[in-house]
C-alpha cells in the first residue's frame, strides 16, 4: 500500500527575538557573532499565554483552510511534543475537541525532538498501512523557549518556537518510504530537561554557570553542545547512507536533501562531510530558528514555495537530536501539483 504526504502547513507565534534584541542583552555577542555562528536572525517566540496546544491548533486550522480538508475526514492524530500543556491529559485530546475531529478519532501525544517529524510519518504510516485510519493528523508542536533560562545565551540563540500540521493519506504530493530509525540513550544527559517528571519533580530556584558562561537550572534546557555535535557528526552520515541503500537507491538517485535545521554551522558541516551538492541541499533557519520537530517540515514547506522540489524525485529528510534519537526516510514526489498549494 502506497502511503503520501498531502498537505504541509505552519504556524510560528507572532512574538519575535531578533539578533538585535539578543545583542542588547548580551553585549560580548555582536549581531554579526550570533548570524555567523548560526546562520539564525529570527527566533518566534510562544507568547506567555500560548502553549503547545494554541499553536498545533493554528498550524492544523491553516493547513485544512489551505488544503480545504474537513475535520470530519480526519480519522487520527498524532502529536509530537516535548512540552505538553499538561502531564495528563494527551494534549493530543485537547486539540480533538479543539478542531470538532469526531470522537471516533484516535489522539496520542509522543514526546520527541528533533527526529519527531521522521518517527511521526512512521507511525503515521504504520496507521493507515495496518487500516486503523485513513487520514492521519501529524503534529509537531514545541515550546522550547519557556524551558530556556533567560541568561543562556547560547540556547536563546538556537531555539524557536513554532508548530506543523501534516495529513498523511493515501494520495498526496509525496508518497512516504522506507525508514531508518535508531537510539543511544546513553546520550540522554546531553540535552535534557531534567526536571518535571515523577524521578525529580521538584522545582529549584538553585542555577549554576558553564564554561561558556550560560546560566542554566535543572528546570530548564541544557545542552552540551560539542557531545551533540560529535554524535551529529558520527550518526548522520551513516543514517543518509543506510537511508538510501534500504530504498535500493544509490547516492546519485537522491534530487534534495533536507536535514533538521539546527543551526548553520552544522548543517554546513554536514553538507561538507557527506559531500552533498550545494544545489542539491536545502536550508530555511534564518527567519525562525530551531524549532526542534518543526524544522523538516517547515523546510519541506519552503521548499516548495521557492521551487527546490521541481523537478526532482527523490528527497531525502533526516532527523537527529535528543534522545539520542535519529530517523531517515526517503520521499518520492509525485505528479500531483504540489505547487498549487
Amino acid at each position: 500500500m502506497k502511503i503520501f504526504i498531502k498537505a504541509v502547513s505552519y504556524y510560528l507565534p507572532e512574538r519575535l527575538l531578533s539578533n538585535e534584541m539578543l545583542s542588547e542583552i548580551h553585549p560580548e555577542w555582536s549581531i554579526d557573532k550570533i548570524s555567523s555562528k548560526t546562520g539564525i536572525k529570527l527566533r518566534h517566540i510562544a507568547a506567555d499565554n500560548e502553549f503547545v496546544s494554541d499553536l498545533a491548533i493554528k498550524a492544523a486550522k491553516s493547513m485544512m483552510d489551505e488544503y480545504c480538508i474537513s475535520s470530519s475526514s480526519i480519522d487520527f492524530i498524532l502529536l509530537c511534543t516535548q512540552s505538553p500543556d499538561y502531564l495528563l491529559p494527551t494534549t493530543a485530546c485537547l486539540i480533538q475537541h479543539s478542531l470538532n475531529i469526531p470522537s471516533t478519532a484516535g489522539a496520542l501525544d509522543f514526546n520527541l525532538g528533533c527526529s519527531g517529524y521522521i518517527y511521526g510519518l512512521s507511525i503515521a504510516k504504520g496507521l493507515i498501512a495496518g487500516n486503523v485510519a485513513e487520514n492521519v493528523l501529524l503534529i509537531t508542536s514545541e515550546t522550547y523557549s519557556k524551558y530556556i533560562h533567560p541568561d543562556d545565551k547560547s540556547n536563546r540563540t538556537i531555539f524557536g518556537d513554532g508548530a506543523t500540521a501534516s495529513l498523511i493519506s493515501k494520495q498526496g504530493f509525496a508518497e512516504i518510504k522506507d525508514f531508518i530509525l535508531g537510539t543511544d540513550g546513553s546520550g540522554a544527559p546531553n540535552l535534557i530537561v531534567k526536571q518535571g517528571g515523577s524521578r525529580l519533580p521538584m522545582k529549584s530556584n538553585e542555577t549554576f554557570v558553564d564554561s561558556y558562561g550560560n546560566v542554566h537550572s535543572d528546570a530548564n534546557l541544557f545542552m552540551n553542545g560539542p557531545e551533540i555535535f560529535t554524535f551529529t557528526g558520527q550518526a548522520v552520515p551513516a543514517l543518509v547512507e543506510n537511508t538510501i541503500k534500504k530504498n535500493n537507491l544509490s547516492f546519485e538517485d537522491i534530487d534534495g536533501f533536507i536535514f533538521h535545521q539546527a543551526n548553520l554551522f552544522m548543517l554546513n558541516f554536514l553538507k561538507k562531510k557527506i559531500k552533498i551538492e550545494d544545489k542539491k541541499f536545502f536550508v530555511f533557519i534564518e527567519e525562525c530558528g530551531n524549532t526542534v520537530s518543526s524544522t523538516i517540515p517547515i523546510a519541506l514547506k519552503e521548499a516548495k514555495k521557492v521551487g527546490f522540489l521541481k523537478g526532482k524525485k527523490n528527497i531525502l529528510l533526516a532527523g537527529f537530536g535528543v534522545g539520542y534519537s535519529w530517523g531517515g526516510v526517503i520521499i518520492e514526489l509525485t505528479e500531483h501539483d504540489f505547487y498549487q498549494k
